[in-house]
Formats: structure tokens, C-alpha cells, sequence
């Protein structure tokens, strides 16, 4: 058999994802994430696991500079060559840019904005002893819808002796997949194909299709899950798809902000820490002069010390210093229960973050201070973000409030636009969600009569004033000081964040 190493890869990344906007306004749609990794990275690590590829020859073209920098940075021991499509003609015309460097051998292409869970793309390697000129995958598919929006074969003992585009009324459950196993004759067929009537350009399932009828075209079921993405509902679903697999396998941290908490900390601590979706409980001691980090670590809690003083600061410090994959965000006084936990993973599976509101009547206790001129407050600055950030649709009715949950990578994406000291760092971090195009919903919890003591930052009305002045003043600072946040958005994917926040 044929060394398996000597295969060249193919990656086609040079579309302008047009459907995925206004996720791909400022990125291309091959860096896309799923679960905290690119699409074009994780079918570069399918090249390089399942196929032993070690050359890879990425055709760029729209924001295309940002491909070769994220995949160099990443130093995946592969030698990546990257060619420009300066002109998006097509996947044919793409495919054709890449002819003088694939040499003589066979060659894999793959798609860069596809989405492969559990595939089993290794098993094209069983055709490398035989006299194919292409091998194409498929995917059996029970909804036929999926198949005519795609493509299909005609296809007899694996044998392809056609492909049909976008067919009505299919006769087969096999839907058509961006990966194909070609040698060198494509390529003439690229040349003698005419472009389509409706794009103009040269499609490559026509090109195929052509040469399915004169060379030796064979098929391969692909298994596992698949998903063309296309838009942002198929990024979501991508997303749902991998979390949900693995939903298991992921740790949940729990960080509690603490302040001279001694009087309720215990109780918060053995209540997050005996809930069985929790892994670790840390409490970010800002400062404290009471017993605060003594009780905690005696409740079993990750104790670690904040000197810079201010709720932004502590948990800023515990979304760092958390290692779990998924982070919880609560309050030291007893307003919040793990009983909501469940509510949070659960929408974690669809989203990058999940904001508890505390504004829902039926589940606020007698006696909590998210009555009056507070709760409106929230809701009031909930509905001017959503103003503000209209474009994205965000559904927000309080601002303040501290019980919320992210994944670890989505929070290491907003990471460097996070900087405020005090309560200002709640609405903060949902902007800067905003800004990186993550998806973030609300789901209403339980707020509960406080344990001890009073709010730090609405106890009092001239506390509740000065805060809501740093709410606003963050909120319109990111909407309208517009240089940093062009700056942010156009590089927060190339890891190239400049100026001050």
C-alpha cells in the first residue's frame, strides 16, 4: 500500500460567508467557532488524525490574512502553503488556483466551513490501492429536505455515474459532502466545465458530476454527524451538536466574589459544592478583614486572594483562576441557589453565555431589595443595551445581576476587553459578548432575601446612584467610542488586541 503520508490536503476557505453575517463582518467564516475551536482547525486535525496528511494547501480570500496567521500561531506540525483567490469565482475556480502545488499523487479536499463530528473520513484511505480517480462522500440522510438543498448521486455498488444538484424529489437517502479524494484529472475537467447559468462560476458538483461519467468515480459513506454551516442557526447547531455529545466530560467552576462574608459564605460554599454538576467552588477574598477565608477553606472552597479592591476585580481574578471548562458566577450573601445550576448547563449547551434575571415577580422572595426603583433600574438598562446592540436582537431585563454562567473558552475570548473595577463589570461583560458576536441569552432564577448585611452597591440610594452612573458610562463608552471596539472587532479572532479599555 501507498504510504498514506504522501496524500497533499486541500482546505477551501476562501468564501465570503455571506449568509453567516454579521458573524463573518470582520472574520472569516472558516475561523468560526464550535465549542472554542475554528471549523478550518478542526478539519485540518481530521486531515492530519484520520488521514496521516503532513502538507495542507489552504485558497484564501476574504479576510483571508487572518487564516494563515491563526494556523501558524497554532503550530500544528503541518506545512501549510497558502494560495489567494482574489476574485471569488467559485469552489472550481478555487480548486484550480491549487494544481501546480498538489504534485502528481492523489490529493483530499475538504471544505473549511463544514462541521464533522465522529467521522470517519479514514476510511477513504481503502481506496488508495485501487484505480480510482475520485472518491466522494456521502451521508445518509433521513430528511430528504437536506438532500435538496445539497446534492446526491447516482450511484450503483459504489460506483458514482453522476451527481444531481439541488435535486426536488430525491430518490435516495445519500446527501453529498465537501470532501473528495481527486487526482490531477479534475482539474481538466474544471477547465472543460462551463460556469452555471444561475452563479456564473464553475460548480464543482457539476465538474464531478462530468467526470463521474468518463472516469472511475467511487463513493464512501461518511458516519457521524455532519452539518454544512452556512449560517448562524448552523453555527448554533454545530455548537449544540458537540456540547451536547459531551456535555458529561465538562467541569463546572463555581467563583463567589467575598467581601467580609463570614456570617453567610459556609452556607453558599457547602450549598454550590453539594450540588453534583459542581467540580470545584472558589472564593475570590477581596480583601477581606473578618474570618471570610478561614470559613471558606474550611467548607471546602478554592480560597484565592484579590488585593486590587472592587467586584469587577475579583471576578475578573476567578474567571481566570477557574479551571473548569464551564464557569458559574453567584453572590457570597445567599441571594442565589444551586438549585438553578441544572438551568444554566442546560442552556449552555445552545449558547456562549446565560444571564440570570432577577426581575421575573413570581420567583423573587418577600423582603429582597429587586423591588422599585432597583428592578427598574435593571430593566431600564437591560432595554437601552438592547437598543444599542439592535442588530444582534438581545432580550436583556437586568443588568446587575451577578448569577450567570460562561464557558471557559467563550470568556477567554472576551477576556482582554474586560477592565472595570466595580459593579460596572456586570453590564460590561455582556457587552463585550455583544462585541465579539457570541450568543448570550437570559433565563429568569430565583432571588432570594439576603442572609446577612445589605447590597454594597444598591443598599443604599447614593450607592445605587453611583452605580448606575458606571453602568451608563460603560455601556455608552463601548457603543459609541467606536475606534477601539472597530479595532477589537476586526482583530479579537487574530489574537492582535490593541489599545487601552
Amino acid at each position: 500500500m501507498r504510504n498514506k503520508t504522501e496524500i497533499t490536503g486541500v482546505i477551501l476557505a476562501a468564501g465570503r460567508g455571506m449568509r453567516a453575517y454579521p458573524k463573518t463582518k470582520y472574520i472569516p467564516k472558516a475561523l468560526l467557532e464550535v465549542d472554542g475551536k475554528p471549523l478550518i482547525e478542526r478539519n485540518v486535525e481530521i486531515m492530519k488524525n484520520q488521514l496521516g496528511i503532513k502538507k495542507i494547501i489552504v485558497v484564501i480570500g476574504h479576510y483571508g490574512n487572518q487564516i494563515p496567521e491563526y494556523l501558524n500561531r497554532k503550530n500544528m506540525g503541518i506545512d501549510f502553503r497558502f494560495v489567494v483567490q482574489k476574485k471569488q469565482k467559485g469552489i472550481g475556480h478555487a480548486l484550480l488556483m491549487v494544481e501546480e502545488y498538489v504534485g502528481e499523487g492523489r490529493f483530499a479536499v475538504m471544505l473549511a466551513d463544514e462541521f464533522y463530528l465522529d467521522s470517519n473520513h479514514g476510511d477513504i484511505l481503502g481506496f488508495l490501492d485501487q484505480d480510482a480517480d475520485a472518491v466522494l462522500m456521502f451521508k445518509k440522510e433521513s430528511n430528504m429536505a437536506l438532500i435538496s438543498k445539497n446534492f446526491t448521486g447516482d450511484i450503483k455498488d459504489t460506483r458514482v455515474h453522476s451527481l444531481i444538484e439541488k435535486p426536488e424529489n430525491p430518490d435516495t437517502n445519500l446527501l453529498g459532502v465537501g470532501t473528495y479524494f481527486l487526482n490531477k484529472k479534475v482539474f481538466d475537467y474544471i477547465r472543460k466545465t462551463p460556469p452555471s447559468e444561475l452563479r456564473k462560476e464553475v460548480e464543482i458538483t457539476d465538474v464531478l458530476s462530468n467526470m463521474a461519467k468518463h472516469e472511475k468515480v467511487f463513493s464512501c459513506i461518511l458516519n457521524g454527524q455532519y452539518l454544512n454551516v452556512n449560517n448562524a442557526d448552523d453555527l448554533n447547531q454545530a455548537n449544540y451538536m458537540i456540547r451536547e455529545k459531551k456535555f458529561s466530560q465538562y467541569k463546572v467552576s463555581v467563583v463567589i466574589p467575598a467581601f467580609n462574608e463570614e456570617k453567610t459564605i459556609e452556607g453558599v460554599i457547602r450549598d454550590f459544592s453539594g450540588h453534583p454538576a459542581v467540580d470545584e467552588v472558589l472564593v475570590i477574598d477581596n480583601n477581606s478583614n473578618d474570618g471570610t477565608s478561614e470559613i471558606s477553606e474550611k467548607a471546602g472552597a478554592r480560597v484565592i486572594l484579590e488585593f486590587d479592591q472592587g467586584y469587577g476585580c475579583a471576578l475578573r481574578r476567578g474567571l481566570d483562576e477557574a479551571d473548569g471548562d464551564i464557569i458559574i458566577l453567584t453572590e457570597a450573601d445567599g441571594t442565589f441557589r444551586s438549585k438553578d445550576v441544572p438551568k444554566f448547563l442546560e442552556y449552555l449547551k445552545d449558547c456562549d453565555m446565560v444571564m440570570g434575571t432577577r426581575t421575573t415577580r413570581q420567583m423573587i422572595e418577600q423582603g429582597t431589595n429587586m423591588e422599585g426603583l432597583v428592578r427598574w433600574m435593571n430593566v431600564l438598562f437591560g432595554k437601552i443595551i438592547e437598543v444599542l446592540w439592535w442588530n444582534q436582537e438581545p432580550r436583556f431585563t437586568d443588568v446587575g445581576c451577578t448569577y450567570r454562567a460562561i464557558w471557559k473558552s467563550s470568556y477567554q475570548r472576551v477576556r482582554p476587553l474586560l477592565s472595570a473595577k466595580g459593579p460596572e463589570f456586570a453590564p460590561e461583560m455582556m457587552i463585550a459578548v455583544l462585541i465579539c458576536r457570541q450568543r448570550i441569552i437570559e433565563i429568569p432564577i430565583s432571588y432570594l432575601q439576603r442572609l446577612g448585611g445589605e447590597s454594597k452597591h444598591s443598599g443604599q440610594f447614593s450607592a445605587l446612584a453611583r452605580t448606575a452612573l458606571k453602568m451608563m458610562m460603560v455601556i455608552l463608552k463601548y457603543r459609541f467610542y467606536t475606534g477601539i471596539v472597530s479595532e477589537i472587532q476586526a482583530r479579537f479572532h487574530t489574537g492582535k488586541f490593541v489599545g487601552r479599555f
